[in-house]
């Protein structure tokens, strides 16, 4: 529970730093993202989504990083 909660806190510190950085450049950005189809979005979070798979599975079960 203690990795959890640190993971957690950590995506939030890295989900913030855009944000804290570039407000104007991420406020831009944004309303990008809201333009955008619904069908491309979903590949985005698709691919987000394997390569997050690929990490953790590269990080729990191989020996690539130690």
């Amino acid at each position: 529970m203690k990795t959890l909660v640190s993971l957690l806190g950590l995506v939030l510190v890295f989900e913030g730093l855009p944000y804290l950085a570039f407000p104007e450049k991420m406020r831009d950005w944004l309303r990008q993202v809201i333009e955008m189809q619904p069908t491309t979005l979903r590949v985005f979070g698709l691919i987000a989504l394997g390569i997050g798979l690929l990490l953790c599975y590269l990080a729990q079960c191989s020996g690539l990083i130690k």
